[in-house]
């Protein structure tokens, strides 16, 4: 795997610095004896109030100097990446922070935590300070397991102390709180891979068609190994797990964890299919979906929940100053706004047959659909590898709708097509496609032949687009197979598409669509000018004689 780092020993000392360098706040400080002793801490303390502090090992970014600041920790102390701080870091903590209201210390339920943050504690007392202590072990992957794991659930128990010390109530009650708090919290995470720390060889033990459930924030193999399938699969069993642990008639705060590297879409996805699973019944407020507690670049994510009652849904909701966190919200379903339509005509077309049209139709769809893949993998050397779906996606639109078009108006088809793909194909692919069959159909309306139309809708796609003849796109196989088709008929259109298509693998650069930002020749078809040739050569086949 590859990180982006200086040198392996200093890692975690420039991470902080640049996080503090761009805080932004102007109410966030590290403390002396850098780099040994890692502990940001804020500048504006009242130390009249409890102090809460908490930490652990590097590559759990935000936690924990994110969630420094006002209504949360007032210190978090850093060790090394997935290793304990030192003892003297954790007392250098709470010395820094602790007036006469005292300290809470929040652990995770690592032995090294348990035993650094312990001593501290101990050392800390001896030194006359009152200090108290809360241990979280949230994780369910193991239910028989005497001491479970400290994870993402964890966080709660910071926003929760943090309101309260913040608000001013005392060490016994804040402390009684958090460890209520801790008790009540359930967690479990799944991922698809494991994570790789900088400056160290990585094995991935995961298979290309398996993840893990129930792993730990450091890479920590999980319970079970499951096999991949599909999202609203997965977060199926995660939910049946989390579901057997819940309160019956309890509500609940969900926090919606992204461990490392799941990109937004992929978390917006797991969210909704957590809210409709059936766990989504006794949940009252989501935290998320985002990176919260990650454990460095690891393609998972985990849940966690907690039991509200009046105190802590209060707590959850009440504002913070560390912008790492992300405010809880009440569940809601999406809000639906309907679409305008244009004044004055109706713009629907009732669905007609035409047995030859359908067959047409259901041909080149079905044969850019079986390209998804082989087209995929051409993009993939030009683009970002999505053309194939793109082609496909609108392909399948449009075959899922050949029930419903006005195919004995030949016009009105392709106005319909068009709007299906500027509707569902999406990229610059879709719209140019919709722009092509739009224009074709008005002037197919206007009285012009077919041949005629496609080319009046290739001239609209063309100075819309901007690409020409030469630019390495589509257009280098449409538009001398339209040419042909109106010179020459079919067969010559569908072998001049095949030649145009050809052509694009010698050309030295593209001059117009994605494959214009590569710097050099590629040697291979242009994909878009492949599917054309493909989509011509596929109703040639099917007027061929059996």
């Amino acid at each position: 795997m590859k990180h982006f780092f200086n040198r392996k020993d200093s890692i975690v000392t420039e991470a902080l610095d640049g996080f503090l360098a761009t805080a932004g706040s102007g109410t966030l400080a590290r403390l002396d004896g850098y780099p040994e002793i890692k502990v940001v801490l804020r500048a504006d303390w009242d130390k009249a109030k409890v102090s809460v502090v908490s930490g652990g090992g590097a590559g759990h970014e935000p936690s924990h100097a994110g969630f420094v600041g006002a209504g949360m920790l007032t210190a978090a102390v850093s060790g090394e990446i997935f290793a304990s701080p030192s003892v003297e870091a954790v007392l250098a903590a709470i010395r820094a922070t602790t007036g006469p209201a005292g300290c809470l210390l929040i652990v995770k339920n690592y032995t090294g935590d348990r035993l650094n943050f312990g001593l501290a504690a101990e050392k800390a007392r001896a030194e006359g300070f009152a200090v108290d202590m809360v241990i979280v072990g949230d994780d369910i992957a193991l239910p028989e397991i005497a001491q479970p794991r400290g994870v993402a659930g964890t966080l709660f128990v910071h926003k929760i102390a943090g309101h309260l010390a913040e608000s001013g109530h005392d060490l016994a009650s804040v402390a009684a709180a958090a460890r209520a708090a801790a008790k009540d919290i359930v967690s479990l995470g799944i991922s698809l891979s494991s994570c790789s720390i900088p400056g160290q060889t990585h094995e991935d033990r995961f298979g290309a068609g398996d993840g893990e459930l129930g792993l730990g924030i450091h890479g920590e193999p999980g319970v079970e190994r499951i096999t991949l399938q599909s999202a609203s699969a997965l977060v199926a069993i995660m939910a049946d797990r989390l579901a057997a642990r819940l309160d019956a008639g309890s509500r609940y705060a969900l926090l919606i964890n992204n461990l490392g590297s799941v990109p937004p879409l992929e978390m917006s996805l797991i969210a909704n299919a957590v809210l409709a699973s059936p766990l989504a019944k006794a949940v009252k407020l989501t935290i998320g979906p985002g990176h919260l507690m990650t454990a460095l670049n690891m393609n998972g994510f985990s849940l966690s929940l907690i039991r509200l009652e009046a105190e802590r849904e209060a707590a959850l909701l009440a504002p913070v100053g560390p912008h790492a966190w992300l405010p809880a919200s009440p569940v809601r379903p999406p809000v639906v706004v309907a679409t305008a339509q244009p004044a004055g005509r109706d713009i629907a077309k009732a669905a007609s047959r035409d047995a030859g049209a359908e067959r047409l139709i259901a041909a080149v769809c079905e044969k850019l659909i079986s390209l998804e893949e082989a087209l995929n993998g051409l993009d993939a050397k030009a683009g970002d590898g999505d053309t194939g779906s793109t082609v496909a996606t609108g392909a399948r639109s449009v075959l899922d709708r050949v029930d419903t078009l006005p195919l004995a108006d030949k016009a009105a088809t392709l106005a319909t097509i068009g709007d299906t793909l500027g509707t569902s194909m999406g990229g610059s692919s879709g719209v140019l496609l919709s722009i092509f069959f739009t224009a074709a159909a008005q002037s197919l309306n206007g009285g012009a032949p077919l041949s005629k139309a496609l080319l009046a809708g290739l001239d609209r796609m063309t100075f819309y687009g901007g690409a020409k003849l030469g630019d390495r796109t589509m257009v280098d196989a449409l538009e001398p197979a339209l040419k042909a088709l109106d010179t020459n008929g079919l067969e010559a259109a569908a072998s001049a598409a095949r030649s145009g298509a050809q052509a694009t693998a010698a050309m030295q650069k593209a001059k117009a669509g994605r494959s214009a930002y590569i710097g050099r020749q590629l040697d291979i078809a242009d994909p878009g000018a492949f599917a054309v040739a493909e989509a011509f050569a596929a109703v040639v086949a099917m007027f061929a004689p059996a």
